[in-house]
């Protein structure tokens, strides 16, 4: 990465712009463009970010685009197959940790997410399914006890 912080140097230089000039012009602050001439990779979050910036700084000083991006990724696959598998996972955890620490923010009209929820729909259903069974099942014994009541008479009448 220090090399590619030289191409940019020595062209910017070369071109006789100053890195005030080149951020007001790109719309970069002045420590990114700083950091990259540097060749300070970490002080990075976001690799492809970086990776934008390298390419909207090489057209600008037009430089050869896809040739600095080539050495960038050449550089960032040599810088990432040292770091260790262990740190790799950890990292991963860690940043998984944090997305599920961080609480999502929801409009006041939907409703939050329960986990019993589910269960509590289900219940009031299976409640509402035995409720309609029974009232069922006891309006049939009704018209049963009419129906005897009204053949009971009517026996009695034709006697």
């Amino acid at each position: 990465m220090n090399e590619i912080g030289e191409i940019f140097n020595q062209a910017r230089e070369k071109s006789g712009v100053s890195i005030k000039e080149v951020s007001k012009d790109l719309d970069i602050k002045e420590e990114i463009l700083e950091n990259i001439e540097a060749g300070r990779v970490g002080a990075f979050k976001d690799i492809f970010e970086l990776k934008n910036y390298i390419s909207e700084y090489s057209k600008y000083l037009g430089l050869d685009t896809k040739k600095l991006i080539d050495e960038f990724n050449e550089y960032m696959f040599e810088y990432t197959s040292k770091i260790p598998i262990k740190e790799i996972e950890k990292t991963i955890e860690l940043k998984l940790k944090e997305e599920s620490k961080t609480e999502t923010i929801a409009s006041p009209y939907t409703t939050k997410s329960h986990k019993y929820e589910k269960k509590v729909y289900i219940i009031f259903y299976i409640l509402l399914f035995i409720l309609v069974v029974l009232i069922v099942l006891w309006s049939i014994k009704q018209i049963t006890i009419n129906n005897q009541e009204t053949t009971v008479i009517s026996y009695k009448e034709k006697r």
